[in-house]
Order: structure tokens, then C-alpha cells, then sequence
């Protein structure tokens, strides 16, 4: 049991990085700092796209409008938080 809560842990960090690289991402490709005509580029966020917007688009449906500003994956950030810490403070205790 120790073992899957292992491997939940890090799938949950994985996706934490996948989320502030989709980010920053978003912030080269909006800013024209990346050629958006290149298939590697484009290849690149299409995938961290298709990995972040299931879960941001919950959240994004219930943020009001802030004129341009996305917090929507800070927000989903401190929910795998939320939910990494629960798991290791009280799971992993009860497990061991």
C-alpha cells in the first residue's frame, strides 16, 4: 500500500511541473518569445494543452472574469497541494 501512495505522490508532482511548464508556455507563445510556426513548438503546447485543460477548465468555468488575468492554475497548484499534503499527513499514517 506504501508503494501506491508512493507512486500517487509522484504522479501528483509530475503534473505539478506539467502545469508551471504549460504556463510559462503560455506566456512565451502570448508574448511572441517562441516561434509559433515551428511543428516542434506547436507540437509542445498542443501537448501540454491537451494534459492541463481537463483539469483547469473546471475551474476556469467558475473564476470570474479578471480582464485577461488566468489564475486558474494556481489555483488547481494548490489543489494537488492540498491533496499531496492530505495523503502524506494523514493516508500515509494510517497505512504505515
Amino acid at each position: 500500500m506504501l508503494a501506491l501512495i508512493q507512486t500517487i505522490v509522484m504522479a501528483l508532482d509530475l503534473y505539478w511541473w506539467i502545469i508551471i511548464a504549460s504556463a510559462i508556455f503560455s506566456w512565451l507563445y502570448a508574448f511572441n518569445v517562441v516561434n509559433s510556426r515551428n511543428q516542434f513548438v506547436g507540437s509542445i503546447g498542443n501537448m501540454l494543452y491537451r494534459l492541463t485543460e481537463p483539469a483547469l477548465r473546471p475551474i476556469r468555468r467558475f473564476m470570474p472574469d479578471l480582464g485577461g488575468i488566468d489564475i486558474s492554475p494556481i489555483i488547481l497548484l494548490l489543489i494537488l497541494f492540498f491533496v499531496r499534503q492530505f495523503i502524506l499527513t494523514t493516508v500515509a499514517p494510517l497505512v504505515l
